[in-house]
């Protein structure tokens, strides 16, 4: 049986657990909060840390809150519902300065305000799991338990879209009726303006009952199936097939994105809104600028810049992003002055972008792994004044950080989080770098 041990929290760490010294090893102890004293029951040790459960909670902290899920600590889609939305964000706000600290030795000139959204119902993607479970003699839709493979006994999610969340019951009853029960591993949830669609990865071809089945509930529930036999280019529509086409706006920037379910979009679209808006301030693009903008994607920040007057050269290692991009560009009507290409982004050397010429300002937005090639090949007198650097991981922004003011002379002008993933330890944050 695991002893348990009674400590004091001194702080939470990037993944929102407790964190403590126990004789002489440091304890991160999932659901206790700073200042709390808790037991707590370690289910990994290893030399100098161990993993560890709250078993009790002796004092509590003033920040903590009741999860709102019910299927809190079990379900893995969530760590922070038990630490209150205000003080999630500060949490947020302190990782991103220690990192930027500790791992990049930089420090902001300012701080921005951080920026909230709803905190509820905001989740417009999702990858929803689906097993059959022959021992509960059912399929479970839902995400994955935590620290498991295992997928969650879900009635209902809180951060889902209140529509998808509501539909994950009759989803499981009817996954479990259809002859592909156990050949449907996954469904990808994406939300639009006028749609809802849901892409079935179906690894064995439907029988006429099947697709009966799936029309009667689409019709019903008034939402678009897709179906996904192979890799994302075999996603297509399946019923109804006259949907409207899935899209979001920035009405800031009179702006429409047309997309397919199975391209990257932000999860929390009205966040979105926002971080646009607060990236296009600190860019601040003009007419008879050229402004590059790094990991495009869609072009989710290329045609807002476009917009601004500047000529904009959007860069994107998928090309069928960049032809969903170019789609983009002239579904908006700023073709003229938007370029895209395809490029391998963590290929990056100083020939590469020499070749592309010399740019005003940049922003840079790259996946969790950062932007680390693209950085490094800063030089030969071609480097941007301004930098805006829209970031998923604050480790990786920290270290590219480093590069920015260190090697290349740049100064951390801003920098502040952006909460587009409540109740998760989720760090989303922009930073603004301007050459001295």
């Amino acid at each position: 049986m695991a002893t348990e041990n009674r400590v004091t929290i001194e702080s939470l760490d990037q993944e929102g657990r407790g964190v403590t010294h126990f004789d002489g090893k440091v304890i991160f102890i999932e659901g206790a909060l700073t200042g709390e004293t808790v037991s707590y029951s370690s289910y990994r040790k290893k030399p100098s840390f161990e993993l560890a459960q709250v078993t009790q909670i002796h004092k509590s902290a003033s920040m903590r809150a009741t999860p709102k899920c019910k299927h809190f600590g079990v379900c893995g889609g969530c760590s922070m519902q038990h630490l209150e939305a205000g003080a999630q964000v500060a949490v947020k706000q302190r990782i991103l300065e220690d990192s930027l600290w500790h791992i990049g030795k930089v420090k902001a000139e300012t701080i921005l305000p951080p920026i909230y959204g709803q905190t509820w119902g905001y989740r417009q993607r999702a990858r929803l799991s689906v097993r059959h479970v022959i021992k509960k003699g059912k399929t479970l839709v839902g995400f994955h338990e935590k620290r498991s493979s295992y997928v969650a006994d879900m009635q209902h999610c809180e951060i889902l879209a209140p529509k998808i969340a509501g539909l994950i019951p009759p989803l499981a009853g009817l996954i479990d009726g259809l002859s592909v029960r156990e050949r449907l591993p996954q469904i990808e949830v994406a939300v639009g303006e006028f749609v809802d669609v849901l892409v079935l990865r179906v690894m064995s071809p439907l029988s006429a009952s099947d697709e009966a089945a799936l029309r009667a509930f689409a019709g019903q529930h008034e939402i678009q199936f897709w179906l996904q036999t192979g890799g994302l280019d075999t996603a297509a529509p399946f019923h109804p097939p006259n949907a409207p086409q899935l899209s979001y706006s920035l009405p800031e920037f009179g702006i429409t994105m047309p997309f397919a379910p199975t391209e990257f979009t932000q999860v929390n679209s009205a966040l979105n809104r926002v971080m646009v808006s607060r990236a296009m301030r600190l860019l601040d693009p003009r007419p008879g600028e050229r402004i590059a903008d790094f990991f495009c994607g869609l072009g989710n920040f290329t045609l807002p810049v476009a917009r601004g007057g500047a000529q904009v050269l959007g860069i994107e290692g998928s090309a069928a992003l960049v032809k969903r991009a170019q789609q983009n560009a002239a579904f908006n009507g700023l073709s003229a002055n938007t370029r895209f290409m395809a490029m391998n982004l963590f290929e990056t050397t100083e020939t590469t972008l020499e070749k592309l010429g010399p740019f005003d300002k940049w922003l840079i937005d790259p996946p969790r792994d950062g932007a680390m090639e693209l950085v490094k090949s800063l030089g030969g007198g071609h480097a941007p004044r301004r930098i805006v650097y829209v970031s998923c991981n604050p480790a990786t922004l920290a270290r590219d950080a480093q590069v920015l003011v260190q090697v290349h002379g740049y100064t951390l002008k801003a920098a502040g989080v952006m909460n587009m993933f409540p109740h998760t330890s989720h760090v989303e944050s922009i930073a603004v770098f301007e050459l001295a």
